[in-house]
């Protein structure tokens, strides 16, 4: 499996890239029932590129997290030397900034040239990248030079055989440590059979690994299948998508396990690793089949969180269990963790702050405090200084006040959040209160708040007149005309626009 340290592609079975499937909990029970390597789902390089890594201590995970907070990736120690990271992608540059972004998380990292769903292909992605050989290169060459971990990369065959050997010849002079062929042309689908010949003559037209893919349900239904399908292909290793998709136990030597314990197992892994349950329900539903529709898979498709598709399957107090230890976990987390302590980077005190909106009441935030703490001191507003990295568009501020610099050494999401975090850090080593939800009145009410009672009890005042006036008016009136309601004409009083 491990050839000095790095992943070996040799005589392997692996669990194939999957939209929607390839997610941890289904890459742990491929590795539970005898994978030798799992990859991910295909993940697009400009929504990689964007993501943070984020230790979560509370799940025991990596994550990679968009800016919108979407977990886009999620692994954890237990499959680090086994999973591939496919990414989706056709520029060489963004591909080297995913590729290491995540190589210290994963065992190696695929290109995808194979798919040719709609989603792949657009902007040249995917099988749209076999009419592109010269694009094909330059992104594996980028790759390999670029990274410490395996290359590999994931194609169809092209029309001819001549050409797919050709295409197969240059990918190896790139340095890629293997190649995965899908024995089907892009404009193929699972009902075409699978054209065993083309695997075939690449791998012994090459002296890299080949690994066989597309075997599913025509050639691999049981595990005992699977070396039947490498002799055909004569490729070094297999990979399986459908199959295992519908049975992970596929991998299991002994035989397939009941496709309830499959389920039941598989949803124990969702439940751990805080799965979406948009994918742990469309995986389940693949593994039901054609008892999609009955009772179970009827209770199932009207499930919309974890814990609905737990009480599916009788699993609510696994599910409440698993909830109870992580909460645990998170509060011993958060009251074992000392208080962030300033550290100087140069002349700028810096803290590792994050901001967080949902700590403040609505339209109050730190900017605000230190803004009317500096008019009460008498010092020069609050002066914010703005950088972004080009690896994933974070962001980071130093503010200057009273001559002194302060910033968060943590990067933020966008440029408000990036300000707010300065703020707090420069809040908290002056000792000046920032607004949060259950502190203490400080006095430091913001402009915006004072200005609305100020504005808020003279328009009160002036509305009581012109309800009076107007009383009067209608006594008076010997007309039958119904008044004119005048509050059209009362209009807002503009605010100060909210720091």
């Amino acid at each position: 499996m491990m050839a000095a340290g790095r992943l070996s592609f040799s005589n392997i079975t692996a669990l194939a890239p999957m939209v929607r499937v390839g997610t941890l909990p289904m890459r742990l029970l491929a590795l539970d029932y005898g994978a030798d390597v799992v990859y991910c789902e295909e993940l697009i390089d400009i929504k990689m590129a964007k993501c943070q890594r984020v230790v979560n201590e509370v799940l025991h995970t990596v994550d990679f997290v968009a800016p919108d907070e979407r977990v886009m990736f999620r692994t954890c120690e237990r499959e680090k030397d086994r999973v591939v990271f496919q990414m989706g992608t056709a520029d060489p540059d963004r591909a080297l900034t995913v590729a290491r972004l995540v190589e210290k998380d994963v065992a190696a990292v695929d290109v995808n040239m194979g798919c040719p769903k709609e989603y792949s292909t657009k902007g040249g992605m995917g099988a749209a990248l076999l009419s592109d050989p010269d694009k094909i290169e330059a992104i594996l060459r980028k790759l390999v030079t670029g990274v410490s971990i395996p290359v590999t990369c994931k194609i169809r065959i092209l029309p001819s055989l001549e050409e797919t050997i050709r295409l197969v010849q240059r990918i190896e002079k790139t340095g890629v440590t293997a190649v995965a062929v899908h024995g089907r042309l892009k404009e193929e689908r699972p009902r075409h059979p699978l054209h065993c010949d083309y695997i075939q003559a690449v791998a012994q037209a090459v002296s890299i690994p080949i690994i066989a893919n597309g075997g599913s349900l025509d050639l691999v239904k049981t595990n005992a299948d699977i070396e039947e399908f490498r002799r055909a292909t004569g490729a070094s290793s297999v990979m399986l998508a459908r199959a295992a998709m519908w049975n992970a136990s596929v991998f299991v030597s002994q035989g397939p396990l009941p496709v309830e314990r499959v389920m039941e197992e598989y949803l124990r892994y969702a439940i751990r690793y805080d799965n979406n349950a948009f994918n742990t329900k469309y995986c389940l539903c693949q593994m039901l089949r054609d008892k999609v529709e009955s009772p179970l898979g009827k209770q199932l498709q009207a499930a919309q969180t974890n814990a609905e598709i737990s009480e599916a399957y009788g699993l609510q107090e696994f599910y409440q269990q698993t909830q109870e230890q992580l909460r645990t976990r998170r509060d011993t987390l958060q009251s074992s963790s000392q208080p962030d302590r300033p550290v100087m980077d140069g002349d700028v005190t810096t803290m590792a702050v994050k901001f967080e909106r949902r700590e403040y009441p609505p339209q109050i935030t730190p900017k605000m405090f230190l803004l009317e703490w500096s008019r009460k001191e008498k010092v020069e507003q609050p002066l914010y200084e703005m950088v972004q990295r080009s690896q994933d568009r974070g962001f980071q501020s130093t503010v200057t006040v009273a001559g002194k610099k302060y910033r968060s050494s943590l990067w933020e999401k966008s440029k408000k959040f990036a300000e707010q975090a300065a703020a707090v850090v420069c809040l908290r080593v002056l000792g000046i209160p920032e607004g949060r939800l259950g502190e203490e009145e400080s006095g430091l009410v913001c402009k915006r708040k004072r200005d609305g009672k100020t504005n808020g009890t003279a328009e009160q005042e002036r509305s009581k007149k012109r309800h009076l006036s107007t009383e009067n008016q209608q006594e008076t009136e010997t007309s039958k005309t119904p008044a004119v309601a005048n509050g059209d004409r009362c209009k807002a009083e503009t605010t100060p626009e909210q720091l």
